[in-house]
């Protein structure tokens, strides 16, 4: 079963970009726009493995969810991930004082989002999260950001990383060009689509691909690209 994390954003648009990078990386996501109505689905409810709580919220604003759920015996434990537009020291050091396990700033990379998101699901007692993923012959060591093919470590660029770690993290499935476009280099991406096939160009090269008779990654023509 997917692990479960509980967002608590009313900007929607945020809400939604968070949601689907979250559930790319194979996270089952329930959003809502206050904490109100977080803590109705807490009641009686299937608890998360993660909170995400945006601060500046209509209402109950998210120091005050945040010192609420650490009051209660059946929350106490689960790691809270504050997220906001402020990024004063006075707000960060509020967060983590009230017990949060991290603190993310807006505007922040997705990328980056998801990382924080597997490092605090990691340092969970008993918990032993593999950071290495494989496929075929590529192995990608995530917390040492390094990948090697048949044993032999391979150099990549950052994107380039980013991008082979996005179709790695979602092999059974097709990833769009938009997908891969927002995840890898941001929701407001402005650049040509042609900016992820040069990449995608690069990355085969590296990787000793062949476009035409793919080993790794796949071209399905008029979507995206998946692991062959």
């Amino acid at each position: 079963m997917a692990e479960l994390i509980y967002l608590v954003e009313d900007d929607p648009n945020v809400s939604e970009l968070i949601r689907c990078t979250l559930t790319s990386f194979s996270y089952e996501m329930k959003c809502f726009d206050s904490a109100e109505a977080m803590f109705e689905a807490c009641d009686g409810g299937r608890l998360p493995a993660l909170f995400i709580l945006d601060i500046m919220l209509p209402g109950m604003d998210g120091i005050r969810a945040l010192r609420r759920l650490r009051e209660s015996g059946e929350t106490a434990g689960v790691p809270v991930v504050m997220l906001t537009a402020k990024s004063g020291e006075v707000d960060k050091v509020t967060g983590l004082d009230s017990g949060a396990d991290d603190y993310i700033a807006k505007p922040f990379g997705v990328l980056e989002l998801a990382a924080r998101v597997r490092a605090v699901l990691r340092r969970r007692p008993g918990m032993n999260v593999a950071s290495v993923l494989s496929h075929k012959d590529i192995v990608i060591d995530c917390d040492r950001h390094m990948v090697f093919v048949g044993g032999e470590p391979v150099a990549l660029t950052l994107k380039e990383f980013e991008l082979l770690l996005c179709l790695m993290r979602n092999s059974q499935r097709v990833m769009t060009r938009d997908e891969l476009l927002n995840l890898v280099w941001g929701y407001e991406f402005a650049g040509e689509s042609r900016t992820l096939d040069m990449h995608i160009r690069s990355l085969r090269a590296k990787l000793g691909d062949d476009a035409e008779k793919p080993i790794y990654i796949k071209t399905v023509r008029g979507i995206g690209y998946t692991m062959a």
